[in-house]
């Protein structure tokens, strides 16, 4: 029917209306926090290009995490920064590193919370890439995948020893899912879910994480192996191949840029799909807000509903804590 009888403004006459026939809802628990730890103590330094975002040293990690599980997030991600960097990232993958004192604080005081750490070796190398460097056929230094993979395996090791939930490699080696799974599985572990980078792009908006995590390459960048953004069809190959090895779930990253990804993961591969809304796409908002120019908290909610809308079931973002307070006070 058409035009008078159809008026599909009638059920937008007010917010009860609205929230009635809503199709698309976020709730706080499809929320993940990312979290920033580094060495010292009663440390929580604000990053300057992501403002309300802090490095934390381990016991004000831990207070923070207190607030986000009390905000009714479910789940952060950790990222460390070590005391010291080399050439193979040794400090990712010490028993006592950073990451794993700041895994076992957290769950001591959060014991609910979900702690996910990222598996990678960027913030740890003292060239700042995401693996063992050498030399390619071509005389380029560029990262060895398959000396890699080692590493990564054991990183992954000691933060589930530490008491991690979850891993999350985000390195973009080939192989590297299957060969954590199998460690895993190998040192008793196979309750250990990884969640898997496995579409992250080589994306102009990763600078204010650089930044909190204290990880730009010192030369050259890493288009060798994180993907071209052009492609859509390779992304839906390095999710399958993931899930084939044995990911749990799986991600796009960046979100906004790439909600095309997103909708065609979700239509494609029955696995529960994250994506993360990177720091350069927080940021943006963040200075337009600053400026007067938008409001900070209606774009971020329309923006975390894009993403839901376009298939992620979960959201790691900068405003997961904001955001869940957000979502339970009416309107």
């Amino acid at each position: 029917m058409g035009f008078p009888k159809t008026r599909l403004r009638r059920l937008r006459r007010n917010e009860t209306l609205r929230r009635m026939v809503r199709e698309t809802r976020v709730s706080p628990d499809d929320l993940i926090m990312p979290l920033f730890v580094r060495p010292g103590a009663g440390v929580k330094s604000e990053i300057v290009s992501m403002p309300g975002n802090y490095q934390f040293s381990t016991v004000t990690l831990v207070e923070e995490a207190k607030s986000i599980e009390a905000a009714g997030v479910p789940a952060v991600v950790l990222f460390g920064i070590p005391e010291k960097k080399d050439a193979l990232g040794t400090e990712a993958y010490a028993d006592n590193a950073i990451i794993c004192r700041a895994v076992e604080g957290v769950k001591k005081a959060c014991p609910s919370l979900c702690v996910i750490t990222d598996v990678c070796l960027c913030e740890y190398t003292d060239h700042g890439h995401c693996g063992v460097v050498k030399e390619n056929r071509d005389g380029v230094p560029d990262v060895d995948n398959d000396a890699t993979l080692d590493l990564l395996v054991k990183e992954a090791l000691a933060h589930a020893r530490a008491g991690a939930d979850m891993v999350a490699p985000s390195d973009m080696m080939d192989g590297r899912v299957g060969a954590i799974r199998a460690a895993l599985d190998e040192d008793g572990m196979s309750d250990v879910p990884i969640m898997a980078y496995s579409a992250k792009y080589a994306s102009a908006f990763y600078g204010p994480f650089r930044d909190a995590a204290e990880s730009p390459p010192q030369f050259g960048d890493r288009a060798s192996y994180q993907m071209d953004p052009p492609n859509a069809r390779e992304a839906m190959r390095e999710i399958a191949l993931d899930i084939e090895e044995g990911a749990d779930i799986v991600m796009v990253k960046p979100a906004l840029p790439y909600l095309d990804i997103i909708r065609r993961a979700a239509d494609r591969f029955d696995a529960p799909l994250a994506a993360y809304h990177v720091s350069g796409e927080f940021a943006a908002i963040k200075a337009a807000a600053a400026n007067g120019w938008i409001d900070e908290r209606r774009a971020a909610l329309e923006i975390l509903t894009a993403i839901r809308r376009a298939g992620a079931d979960l959201i790691l973002t900068y405003w997961a804590k904001e955001a869940a307070k957000w979502l339970t006070e009416r309107p």
